[in-house]
Parts: structure tokens; sequence; C-alpha cells
């Protein structure tokens, strides 16, 4: 694990983003809030590894001009703390899967997530527990159909195919396309991306953390 996790590293700087680790989750706010500003408009997409890091709440302590959807009252609302995101200093993330070539990997559905890690915010800090790393994209869309999704449909309590069998549909042949998946308006994999080189350097800050976070 020590070399995937120095080749991801090594890999992701040469794709002009910053890479940073740490050995455990208790680590990873101090880490983030050096990488702010007091004041600062700061945001998230949805994860569980940001509410398993402290991450969240660290963005509440006031310190912050804090855009929390949480706090939404209705959809118009959610929609504005989406539109609100592009123009934040700071968009906290985490991955659905990391690639041992310094690729971030991202699947999304209702995709502002993906939107904003892509574009608009000025800096991007990805956390990422070590469980994410893969050894190439091909990984990473298995990843995603195997150990990401699905969980993600049970816990949001989506009538998917995989919540109830634990993968895609689409595994169901020997090579899966990336985009291939059920049809029902539940899915939750409608939009891809993958960041690699990075034309704005260092925009993009990945933290890996030394234990299983997140799905």
């Amino acid at each position: 694990m020590d070399v995937r996790i120095e080749k991801t590293m090594e890999n992701l700087r040469r794709n002009r983003m910053e890479a940073y680790y740490v050995e455990s989750r208790d680590e990873v706010p101090a880490l983030v809030s050096s990488l702010l500003k007091k004041g600062d408009t700061v945001t998230h997409g949805g994860s569980e590894t940001l509410k398993q890091t402290g991450v969240i709440d660290l963005l509440r302590s006031g310190d912050y001009n804090y855009l929390d959807r949480s706090a939404a009252k209705n959809p118009e609302e959610v929609a504005e703390v989406y539109a609100k995101s592009f123009s934040a200093d700071a968009y906290l993330t985490s991955c659905n899967a990391v690639t041992e070539n310094g690729e971030l990997y991202n699947v999304d559905g209702n995709s502002n997530r993906v939107a904003a890690i892509i574009f608009g915010p000025k800096s991007v800090i990805a956390v990422c527990g070590v469980n994410k790393i893969v050894s190439n994209l091909d990984e990473a869309i298995r990843r995603v159909k195997t150990k990401a999704a699905p969980p993600n449909t049970v816990r949001l309590g989506l009538n998917t195919p995989c919540a109830k069998t634990g993968e895609c549909v689409s595994l169901r042949k020997d090579a899966p396309e990336m985009c291939e998946g059920c049809r029902g308006e539940s899915r939750i994999c409608c939009n891809y991306a993958v960041c690699a080189y990075q034309r704005h350097a260092n925009r993009i800050k990945v933290i890996l953390v030394g234990e299983e976070l997140g799905y």
C-alpha cells in the first residue's frame, strides 16, 4: 500500500494536482483548515467521507461562509446553493476512485458535484480513503459499479437494481461499458468525469487518508 500511495501521489502531482497524505481521519480537519482562510465561502458535495473525517463539522465551525444545502427549505433553495457553489472559494468532496496514474474518477446523478469539481470554485479539496485507490480507469469503472453506487443507492433509499443485488446490471456482460446501467428514474450513475492533467495547476488538492472511508 505504501508503494501505491507514493505512486499515486507522484502521478497526481505530475497531473498538476496537489497531493497530501495523513495516516488517520483525525488529522484531516487540521490539514483542510490549513488549506482554507477564515471567511472563505465553502461548500461540499454529498460525501460520507467528509462526515467521517469531521470536515463538515469544520465547515460549520463559524470560521467560514458555509453554503449549507441541508439547511435549504425547498428544492428551489437547494438549486440556489448549487448555483452559488460555482463561485465558492473552496469546494470539498471525496472521489469515487483515484487511479495510480493520478486521475480522479467521479460519477453522479444530479451532477452538481462533478460539475463543481471540473469548473467554478477557486479550489477543490478532495478527501479520499486509501480504499479509493485503484490501478487504472477500468478498475475505477468497476469500483463504482460494485462498491460505490450500490451502497449509495441503499443509503438514499432508492429503488434501483444495484440496491437489491449489490452490483450494476451492466456486469452481466463480460466487458460492460462505462456508461451502461439500469434505465430507472432513480439511477444515480448519469454523468461521468475523469480529471487528468490540469490546466490550472494545484486548483485540485487531493488528501489521501490511510484508512478505509466512504464508499
